[in-house]
């Protein structure tokens, strides 16, 4: 293991008002996001697209690192320059999903495991030569009264722990992310215990696996009710709700957390991550990984022709921009208009 590569790594993306952007969005995850402009995907346009992102001007003020899918790697800006070489120059880290997607998880009611174990070292090493200096790997976990079982909590820990040891054996940053998904009608206060349950066993399979906490990135969801839950709980309370079990569960020895987005708007993730840095200190960084709460407004803006590219490119940079100021505690609702 290379604690220089690491250390570097991660003193380029923990950055005080900088955080990441999820640009990893799978072939089938992108079209359906195409489909509700009217767009054809194709390798064309999700390259366009990506480009749109990655070229906006300035955007290095706000994002410290993009995760990028594993065509988008091997794709090239229209000046012909890699895109992870294009990121690199604006001083951007590069980073990779490296997991392969969610399937049953046996003798569970409906509960998923994340695969992509198999020749990971492999993939890593190709990816890392291309650029990559991070990885990202999700896994999913229910809510509700039942979910998520221990058999689910511990088999997704361990996954997790055991693709964190791999990437850092191979000199590159693991995003550890277990996501407690939003759908449902639990409560704030059945997420938290969820989440609490969940993050324990994580960094409890962690530990058991060596891994170095110094050089990990931790993207968690946020303690929230269900969607289909009543009544909303305000943003203070999520964001009290959220701080409370991190610092029960997290230890300080984790250089920075960058929250998921989970489905929330682009104004209430943004929210949230400002309320919970109004509570500061915190002993890591809370920061954002958001992927559809950046890019939702950018999208729609572009609706995928190029006249609209500098108006789009413009919504991406005012979103970016609001999210740094949340980082820092000094979002307010009046920077929307």
């Amino acid at each position: 293991m290379s604690m220089h590569e690491l250390e570097a790594t991660i003193a380029q993306i923990a950055v005080p008002g900088k955080g990441i952007l999820a640009a990893d969005e799978s072939t089938g995850t992108i079209g359906k996001r195409f489909a509700n402009i009217q767009l054809e995907s194709t390798a064309e346009t999700r390259r366009a697209y990506r480009e749109l992102l990655f070229t906006t001007p300035g955007i290095e003020e706000f994002v410290s690192g993009v995760i990028l899918y594993e065509e988008t790697l091997g794709q090239r800006a229209s000046n012909t320059k890699l895109f992870s070489e294009l990121l690199a120059e604006l001083g951007i880290v590069p980073g990779i999903k490296v997991d392969k997607g969610i399937t049953h998880l046996p003798n569970s009611r409906d509960e998923k495991i994340t695969q992509g174990l198999d020749n990971l070292t492999e993939r890593l090493a190709t990816y890392k030569e291309m650029g990559a200096r991070f990885a990202k790997w999700r896994a999913v976990l229910n809510v509700s009264a039942n979910t998520p079982s221990c058999l689910s909590v511990r088999a997704n820990a361990q996954a997790l722990a055991r693709y964190a040891a791999i990437c850092q054996d191979q000199g590159i940053v693991p995003i550890v992310e277990p996501e407690l998904l939003m759908d449902g009608n639990h409560s704030l206060e059945r997420c938290a215990e969820a989440t609490e349950k969940t993050l324990y066993t994580v960094f409890h399979e962690l530990h058991k696996h060596g891994v170095i906490l110094e050089g990990i990135i931790l993207k968690p969801s946020m303690v929230i009710a269900g969607t289909e839950y009543t009544p909303k709980s305000s943003i203070e309370a999520v964001a009290q709700a959220t701080v409370k079990i991190l610092r029960r569960t997290v230890p300080a020895a984790v250089p920075t957390i960058n929250f998921l987005s989970g489905g929330q708007s682009s104004e209430v993730a943004t929210a949230h991550l400002n309320a919970m840095n109004a509570t500061k200190p915190h002993p890591w960084l809370l920061s954002f990984s958001y992927g559809r709460a950046l890019q939702d407004i950018c999208l729609r803006t572009w609706q995928g022709k190029p006249e609209n590219m500098k108006a789009a490119q413009q919504a991406f940079y005012k979103r970016a921009k609001l999210n740094s100021a949340a980082c820092k505690g000094q979002y307010t609702q009046t920077m929307e208009g």
